[in-house]
């Protein structure tokens, strides 16, 4: 899942590259577009090292893959924390995939919940599903169906899985969880 979502990230910076745009930025997304990884790598450091939370995230991208520089998850979990503490929801989501898998960080299962839940805020779909995952689990937060079941079904991402958690829950509880997941899209899932 996580890959997929990265592959998603490169292809949509792929599209922007492609537009003609005079930055820096547009610099490093043409020439990682072009297959010119090394120059990408060049042109997103410096960007990265002053802030920019874009090329923050592109080099946690690169560091991960392994494009342009040697494969690191440590470099690129420092990359896609710098981009997150600024509320870049894909770096969020996949730092948070790296804190509950123990790539490049040391597992940890708050700091994965904490992360998704940040993303999850902001809409993205699949930290919402996997906030919904950690909840069903318990994994950095209390066994909670109900929540599960309603961050579950808003991703609307394997509903398959909800079917399964659904199976834990009586129909109270699924009614519940739906009323939850109405009333966080009202709010644009802000505060649920």
């Amino acid at each position: 899942r996580l890959l997929t979502q990265i592959f998603s990230w490169v292809i949509f910076w792929f599209v922007l590259a492609g537009q003609a745009m005079a930055d820096p930025l547009s610099d490093a997304q043409q020439a990682y577009a072009a297959g010119n990884y090394a120059k990408a790598l060049d042109l997103y450091s410096p960007l990265a090292k002053k802030g920019d939370a874009k090329a923050q995230l592109s080099l946690g991208v690169m560091y991960y893959i392994g494009q342009g520089a040697t494969q690191s998850y440590k470099d690129a979990a420092k990359w896609f924390q710098r981009a997150a503490e600024q509320g870049n929801v894909l770096a969020q989501d996949i730092l948070g995939e790296m804190h509950d898998q123990g790539l490049g960080v040391p597992q940890d299962y708050r700091k994965a919940a904490k992360l998704y839940r940040l993303a999850a805020e902001q809409g993205d779909a699949h930290a919402q599903y996997n906030l919904g995952l950690m909840y069903a689990r318990e994994l950095g937060v209390p066994q909670d169906y109900v929540r599960a079941y309603m961050w579950m079904s808003l991703s609307a991402k394997f509903p398959e899985e909800l079917v399964m958690v659904a199976k834990q829950m009586s129909s109270s509880q699924i009614a519940k969880a739906q009323e939850l997941a109405a009333q966080c899209s009202a709010k644009q899932f802000k505060g649920c």
